[in-house]
Parts: C-alpha cells; structure tokens; sequence
C-alpha cells in the first residue's frame, strides 16, 4: 500500500486520499484491480473469519482481521494502512513458526535414534590433548551437542561459527563420543580441497589418541577407493572424511551414528539424505561459517536446534580492516609486496574474470600479468569460477603449500581455505560484494598468529556501508546490516526452499513480530502439537493452506 497517482487519476495527494496499489499484469490494470476489489470488498470480508482465538489476538495486540483488511484495501491513512499489514505479516510468521516448530516436533517423535553414552574414553583424550583452552562458546556447543547425542531422539543440530571460531574440534567431540560407541562417523565438505583440509586438521588432532581419519575422494584410483570403502564396511575405520564421494551406493558403513556435514548449504536435500541414509538412524550436525541473523535463523532454521560460537580461539592474529581510495593502490601494492618479501602470503581478489565484461573492472586475468611483471621475484597464481576443479584445487594446493606468494582470485576462495601465512587479503571494487561476502573473505586471513590486514580498494558510491564493514569484525552484527541491505529474498537461498516466501513480511524491519509469532507457536505446539482443538483447527487450516508441506506435518495420527 502506498500514496500513488495511478493511470492518469486525479493527484490522490492532492486530495490526501490513500490508494492501495496492486501489482498489475498486461490487460489487468491497477485501477480495474482495485474497482474490482472496491466492489466485493465488503461481501468478502464479511464471509472471512479471524483463525486467531480473540485472546490470543488480544494478548499480541493486534487488530482483528476484518479491520486490518479493511485497513490495507481502503485505507484511511498510511499509518493505518501499515496498521493493517503488520497484522497480515504477523499471520504469515505465525504460520511459518508453527509449521517449523511442528516439523520439529514431528522429527523428534521419528527420529528415535542412538542414545550415545560420555565414557570419555576419547573426548577426555582430546580434552587433554589440545594445546588450548576452548572457548565458552565451543565448550557450550560441546555441551548443547552431548545432550543431544545422549538423548533417545535423533540430533538435528546447526553449529553456526563466525569465521575462525573453531566450528572443526566442536565437531570432532561429537565424532569422539560416536566413536568411543563404538560406532562410526562422517564428515561431508563440499569440496575436496576443503575434505583435504580437514582430514588433515582432523589427523592432527586425533595422533594423540591413536585414531586416524580416513579420506575418501573422487579423484582417488579405484584401488584406493575399493580399500577405503573395504575398511568402512568393516568397521576398521571409524572417522571417514569425504566429498560427494561417500555418498555413492558403493559406500557402506558398519555402524555410522554421527554424520556431520560442513557448508550444509551447499548440498540439495537428496545429497544430505544420501549420506545420512548411510546409517539406521545417525545423528546429524549441520555446519555453517555463514553467521545469520536471529531473525533469519529462526525463519529459516526453525526446525533446527542451532549453536552459536563468536568467540575467537586464543592464539589467532588480529585482522586490521582499511578502507582505501583508487588513488592509493600504488601504495596498497607496495605494503603487499613488502609483506611478502618478510615470508608472508596475500590474496587479491576481484569481483569478474575478464575485462570485456565489465569494462570499468581490473580483470583477475589482467591483473595476475601486471603483478606477475611487478614483482618477478614472487609467485603469482591465479584462481577463477570458471578454471575446472581440478587446476582451481592445484593452485590453491600451491598456495598453501608456500610455492605460491600472490594468490589473485574471484570470491571462489570465500569459504574453507586455511592458509595460516598468508596475512593480506586486498579487495579491489568491494562496493560490489555484499557484506556477508566480504567479511568471509576477510576470514581467510588472520587464521595465524601474525597481524592480519584487509584492504578494500573503493571507489564509488557505496563508501558508508564499507566503513561500516571496516568498523566491525563481528559477523553476526554484519549479517544484521547485510540483511538489511538485501532483505529476505537474496538470503533466503541459503535454505534452498521455495517453502519460505513471505509477502507482507519484511525483516528485519517486523523482527518483533517475528519474535512474538515465535513465542506464540511455541506456546501452542507445546499445549497442542497437532493443533487439533476446536479453537485451534482454524489455524492449521490456514497453514495447510499457506504451506503445502504442512499438510503432512499437521495431519492427525
């Protein structure tokens, strides 16, 4: 809804009157639309009813619906016509929150799984073993996922750590307490460079116990392949790290009860099941290094229990944010090969691969040939979304193995590498990455103990919010203005659902009404799981209606 002159109408400002404007199609014009709507509008309203019992309605203090349709379609003023809509937005998360918050409930009754014992046989071990202390974070998180773990019912967690928050050992205890089970686990990364890299994290880990991951690839000869699958089958393995290579029909587990699988996000729906299908019933620990807004976790992860780590492990360099002017790059470059020079490592990243697509950007291509004749004295290598899997995995093997000084790359170096060394990450055009992008890039320096540096290179409209990245290192408040930025549409991917569309709600504008729909659904499902009483049978109507996925949900028996 909103002040509009539509087709040649009268200045309704004029008049201070307040039209609803509807989306028009071709033949379908806003004012046939809204004559239309004008005509039946009372006869329609009156024939609705409210599915909210009037104390519950009362208790949020929200106006009835006959009155904030009214409001929305003939509006009086446009504070009432905001009115009017913040009560459908209330609807809408409602409905959202209690098919989540069933889907939970419903999963925890099939879900009927392992109840692992803490014999502390090997997270003891490792507790012993690392040369840190945990975090209060991790230590929560371990705690959040021990109960889980020891509970009848299948875990279904999300483990959602900022960039460097230590997401890996959190879930190598849950691995530990499969395993002192005597059962078995999976750890499922979305690339094999990011399987190599933990199973190497994870070896290291475990060599004071005695265990060792196994590491299961596409790329390995069939010989390999046939070994590692022998040794899972029976058992002789017990922590297996992989790719979508353990998800093939000829991988077979003796006893999996823990599947744990990193950038969730980044697999469909069947490739998780695959896997977790591997196991009768497995415990399932999602990972993320995306932070995501209360407000988002809560639309999009409701029918998930979720961990949080922000805190940084000790012993991490700190990473300084500059904000730089296209003037300044001269000197930029010069303080990245003087980083070099002392043995470190940086990456220049940029937002396309070549110049003819957007003439006004320094291309990756062009740039690794000007600091490759710069700097004859470094290793300058290249990485781009379009260099097949395989050459883009030997660069960056390259990379961290040292041969390597300058990596130049698009934003596929956004998650996972770990390069303790390298030490600069310089962003040339940052105006076009969003925030949450730029601040995954920010992760991939700081990760050893030397002082860290991330330069953006700007020019432009767009400099506040860059500043306003450069000012915080928290992810979690930079996934707040990013969702500000882009609103739920552009996020909502994340979850890969078409389940999720909200058309009168707006986040994180109506956070609020998010948090009182939330607790509203909570307190229903616990007094009524299938929403069968008289007075709730409206309700779940409209959400059936609303989502086609809750028929099942909300279906008696």
């Amino acid at each position: 809804v909103v002040l509009a002159d539509a087709e040649g109408e009268a200045d309704p400002l004029a008049s201070g009157k307040v039209l609803p404007v509807y989306p028009a199609t071709e033949g379908l014009s806003h004012r046939l639309i809204r004559s239309l709507i004008e005509r039946h509008l009372d006869s329609l309203i009156a024939l609705s009813r409210d599915p909210l019992p009037e104390p519950l309605r009362r208790s949020a203090g929200l106006p009835p619906l006959a009155e904030a349709l009214q409001a929305v379609h003939r509006p009086a003023s446009t504070a009432e016509a905001e009115l009017g809509r913040r009560r459908l937005a209330f609807d809408e998360l409602l409905d959202l929150q209690l098919m989540l918050l069933r889907a939970r409930a419903v999963a925890k009754r099939q879900r009927l799984g392992v109840a692992f014992e803490v014999k502390r046989t090997f997270t003891s071990g490792l507790k012993q073993s690392l040369p840190w202390e945990l975090t209060a974070d991790q230590q929560r998180a371990v705690r959040e996922i021990t109960g889980d773990m020891t509970a009848p019912d299948r875990m279904h967690r999300l483990l959602m750590g900022d960039v460097g928050t230590g997401k890996t050992v959190v879930a190598l205890f849950a691995m530990l307490l499969a395993v002192e089970n005597d059962f078995q686990a999976a750890l499922m990364a979305p690339t094999e460079l990011l399987a190599e890299q933990h199973a190497a994290t994870l070896a290291g880990l475990l060599a004071p116990l005695d265990l060792r991951p196994e590491l299961l690839l596409g790329r390995q000869t069939a010989a390999e392949k046939a070994a590692i699958r022998s040794r899972l089958a029976a058992g002789q393995s017990r922590i297996a790290v992989g790719t979508h290579a353990l998800m093939q029909e000829s991988v077979s587990f003796r006893r999996l009860g823990l599947v744990v699988i990193d950038e969730q996000h980044r697999f469909g729906v069947e490739q998780r099941a695959a896997l977790i299908g591997k196991g009768a019933a497995p415990d399932v620990l999602l990972l993320t290094a995306t932070p995501i807004p209360r407000s988002l976790a809560l639309t999009l992860y409701g029918d998930l229990d979720v961990s949080t780590l922000k805190e940084r492990p000790p012993g991490r360099g700190s990473v300084r944010t500059g904000l730089r002017a296209a003037n300044q790059r001269e000197k930029v470059l010069e303080f990245v090969r003087q980083e070099c020079g002392q043995g470190r490592q940086a990456y220049v990243v940029l937002p396309v691969i070549e110049e003819s697509e957007r003439a006004d950007l320094r291309a990756a291509t062009t740039m690794v040939q000007s600091l490759a004749a710069r700097w004859p004295e470094l290793g300058v290598g290249l990485v781009h979304g379009r260099l097949k899997a395989e050459e883009r995995d030997a660069t960056m093997r390259r990379f961290r193995a040292g041969e390597i000084q300058v990596l130049v790359a698009t934003t596929v170096i956004e998650v996972g590498i770990d390069v303790p060394n390298a030490t600069v990450m310089l962003i040339e055009h940052p105006e076009r990455f969003g925030l949450a992008q730029l601040h995954q890039l920010r992760g991939r320096v700081g990760r050893g103990a030397e002082e860290s540096y991330c330069i953006l290179v700007a020019e432009g409209p767009g400099m506040d919010r860059l500043r306003a990245f450069a000012a915080t290192q928290d992810g979690f408040r930079i996934a707040e203005l990013d969702l500000a930025e882009r609103g739920m549409g552009d996020l909502i991917g994340a979850r890969q659902s078409g389940d999720f569309e909200l058309r009168h709600a707006r986040l994180p504008v109506d956070d609020d009404l998010l948090s009182r729909a939330h607790e509203l659904a909570t307190r229903l499902i616990a007094a009524d799981p299938a929403l069968q009483r008289g007075e709730h049978q409206p309700l779940r109507e409209r959400a059936v209606s609303r989502y086609p996925r809750a028929v099942e949900l909300f279906r008696v028996g």
